[in-house]
Order: C-alpha cells, then structure tokens, then sequence
C-alpha cells in the first residue's frame, strides 16, 4: 500500500489516477466529518466533494505531503461550516445511515446500534472527538490539529467521552 505521501507527490507529477486512491481512502472518514455538523447525507456528500476538489487544487502548496489525512481532514472542516452558516441544514441526524457499522447481513447489532445512539447524545465538542477518533481513524494528534485544539484537551475531551458513553451504555443495560 502506498503512503500517503507517495501518492500525493505522484498526484504533483501528473498521475491523477494517484489522487483517485487518496480519494478513495479518505471518502468515508470526510463524509463522516462532514455528516457530524450538517446532519445530512446530501450535504454531507456535497461537501465531501467540495473538500477533495479544494485539496486538488490546493495540493501543491501542501507543505506536508505525509500529512494529507489531517490537512484534508481541516478543510472538510471548513467546507462543512461554510455550508452549514448558509443555512442548508435540511434533515436531523440519523446515525443508522451516516455511518456504516454493519455486520456481514448490513445491519448494525443491537451494541452498536446502542453505542452509535449513546455517541449521538454526547456534548458537541465530545462527539466531534469521538468520531474523528475511531469513525475516522485519526490519532489524537491529528484530531488535535483538525479541531485546533491542544493534544491535552483533545485527550481529556476523549476520557470524558468514555466516562461518559459507559455511564449511558450502562444504565441503557438496566
């Protein structure tokens, strides 16, 4: 498997087909970057778009190449508050639909179906960590670089979350 820096430097060189492959690593965890603050799959998929043509565009000035995941990540970031200041928040949030963890029938068991419904419930800025941690697969220093936060806070953020998401986990059980 290709780094991303490799790709990203073939991309430069002329090889579309290359970003073609970063797309197709970085379609999902954008889409659910996206899906957390616009609520809607529509939208979210049009600013998933959105944030790989500017990464097109603007991959030339990326200082970093090994850091694509995370310079993509900020501008979905972006992307997804300049639509949703605009107004084009259109549908709630269904968890079931955003962000697929099936098992091998295409249904979520009924634990995930519990901990995607308790992640839902969690304060904003604690949700945002949790998804950008394990639905998105970033460290939790690329997550601290995506949100603009201190590593420290990011942290803290995510053992609150915990706490939080096995208190809810477990009075769901009783």
């Amino acid at each position: 498997m290709q780094s991303d820096a490799d790709l990203v430097k073939a991309t430069l060189n002329g090889q579309k087909d290359a970003f073609a492959v970063l797309v197709k690593r970085y379609e999902r965890p954008v889409r659910a970057v996206a899906m957390h603050v616009l609520g809607d799959r529509t939208n979210a998929q049009d600013v998933a778009q959105d944030a790989f043509v500017k990464a097109y565009e603007n991959l030339p000035a990326m200082r970093k190449a090994s850091a694509f995941g995370p310079w993509l990540m900020k501008i979905t970031r972006r992307c997804e508050l300049t639509v949703a200041r605009q107004g084009r928040r259109e549908t709630t949030f269904d968890p079931a639909s955003s962000f697929p963890v099936e098992s091998n029938n295409g249904q979520l068991d009924q634990q995930k179906q519990r901990l995607l419904a308790a992640v839902v419930k969690l304060p904003e800025s604690e949700r945002q960590v949790v998804m950008l941690r394990y639905f998105s697969g970033n460290s939790v220093r690329d997550v601290a670089d995506i949100l603009g936060r201190s590593v420290g806070t990011v942290t803290k953020q995510l053992s609150r979350a915990h706490k939080r998401l096995r208190n809810m986990l477990e009075r769901s059980e009783k």
